[in-house]
């Protein structure tokens, strides 16, 4: 079974600098040694963009430097935080198509993992799928028979998140229709940018998307398009697990500090009084 971790919106700013108050660079740190211990067997990390949130060269060493530590592969991806020059200079063995694009194709057992590139050159957090980088997709779509696994940093449907989904993906439609003709084969799309964990189904396509690292998007459906509410629900990143018959995602809340405990009664004592009235620590596990 193909074993990958899903982690998005790092935001990383250089110089210990905090981010809404937050250390991105320790979260994301924390993110890795928690992959390390608890998932050192997956087969790969795929970072779906906002890697940095200038930028910025200094950031991208920051980032170089950390995922270097990881005990298995990472794939790479670019968000509208991110800027496709300076992190083609500074982060080593990113992949790119034919065209400088950051996009590229991994076949697995699972299926053709396809990862794109959504960046704008341009004063947007909107993405785009231009006709160089279409045809790439259409090119990587139709030369297999393999089933289809997309990996992106912007949505390409309205999340009923209004601040959002008017920085989505600008060109949806002209990216549907190359998927369009292949619709069986389409098994996912994972993607970020919203940093919240949502998941449902776009046209007959599954979707998922998780929360970023540093700060999360609160989840307020009345907000108008000109707000970003934001808060700091836990970060968390995904575990897929993914086989020829399902796909199964676990969203890990890495950093929650919580006790983990046994919901069966141990042999030998009162199950109900365990269950009503076991505690542990400060925590009252009642409440």
């Amino acid at each position: 079974m193909l074993k990958f971790i899903h982690l998005t919106d790092i935001h990383l700013i250089s110089g210990g600098r905090r981010l809404y108050g937050v250390s991105p660079e320790r979260r994301l740190h924390a993110a890795i040694d928690s992959i390390n211990r608890e998932h050192g067997d997956a087969d790969f990390v795929v970072m779906t963009g906002d890697q940095v949130h200038w930028g910025d060269e200094d950031s991208y060493r920051i980032l170089a430097d950390a995922v270097g530590r990881l005990d298995i592969p990472v794939r790479t991806i670019l968000g509208n935080h991110d800027n496709r020059k300076v992190m083609l200079a500074t982060i080593p063995g990113l992949e790119t198509d034919e065209n400088g694009f950051v996009q590229f194709a991994l076949d697995t057992e699972a299926g053709r993992c396809l990862f794109l590139d959504t960046n704008i050159d341009a004063q947007t957090d909107a993405g785009e799928l231009c006709p160089k980088r279409l045809a790439w997709l259409k090119t990587r779509i139709e030369s297999t028979d393999q089933p289809i696994i997309i990996f992106m940093h912007h949505p390409p449907l309205k999340l009923g998140l209004k601040g959002m989904d008017v920085i989505g993906l600008l060109d949806a439609e002209p990216f549907f229709e190359i998927l369009k003709p292949h619709l069986s084969r389409i098994r996912q799309i994972f993607f970020g940018h919203v940093h919240r964990p949502i998941s449902g189904n776009w046209r007959g396509i599954a979707f998922s998307c998780a929360r970023g690292l540093n700060h999360q998007l609160a989840l307020d459906l009345d907000a108008p398009e000109t707000s970003v509410p934001g808060d700091f629900e836990p970060p968390a990143y995904s575990v897929v697990l993914a086989d020829a018959d399902q796909i199964v995602i676990h969203m890990h809340e890495f950093m929650d500090r919580s006790p983990h405990f046994e919901l069966v009664a141990p042999e030998g004592t009162d199950g109900k009084e365990y269950s009503l009235h076991m505690r542990h620590g400060d925590w009252d596990l009642m409440t």
